[in-house]
């Protein structure tokens, strides 16, 4: 099996998330999502210790979260701004995963690796919406660093966090394009 793909090769130098706030309904279904997941899963794992999982945010659980958001920016005295701003991707959301880092124990494996696991799966599962038709984003937040928050959230434990929060929904319009960088700049070549 050849892996020459043109045409995914393309795909990723024109891909180009949607802003969460333009996604409306629908969302992909849990048939629909699985594929995704499965595709995101095939990312990098050094010691194939599988240093992340998914917790899937339907539209139901989106009104709690920004409740929580509230709370959490009340009590760590968060401005009004901030806090509205954090409740935002919740109160428009129509589905996220929350994809979380789980660190494992390894002899072998630094925990670095594991955080670059947890990052690459993000990564995959916005390509992956992306490339199935869905607009996607990928988010975090102040909440999404604060522990509280996820305890109450997602029940994390010690050694979890959340990489990232990908929505995924219809793309309601297509965002121009954005300044990109040149990669001649940022990039050296090394022969010897």
């Amino acid at each position: 099996m050849s892996l020459n793909n043109p045409a995914a090769l393309e795909f990723l130098q024109v891909r180009r998330s949607r802003p969460a706030k333009t996604l409306i309904a629908p969302a992909p279904s849990r048939v629909e999502l699985l594929p995704l997941l499965t595709a995101a899963a095939r990312s990098p794992d050094h010691g194939k210790l599988e240093p992340w999982r998914f917790i899937v945010l339907e539209k139901g659980a989106m009104a709690r979260l920004s409740e929580l958001t509230q709370d959490c920016g009340d009590a760590l005295g968060r401005s009004p701004d901030d806090i509205t701003k954090a409740r935002s991707q919740f109160d428009l959301g129509q589905l996220a995963v929350a994809v979380i880092e789980v660190q494992k124990p390894s002899d072998k494996i630094p925990a670095i690796e594991q955080t670059y696991s947890a990052g690459a799966v993000c990564l995959a599962l916005l390509n992956a919406a992306l490339a199935a038709g869905w607009g996607a984003n990928w988010l975090s937040g102040w909440q999404t660093h604060d522990q509280g928050f996820c305890r109450k959230a997602f029940d994390l434990k010690d050694n979890e966090r959340v990489a990232g929060l990908i929505h995924i929904a219809t793309e309601s319009n297509t965002p121009p394009e954005r300044p990109r960088p040149d990669v001649t700049t940022l990039t050296e070549w090394v022969s010897e």
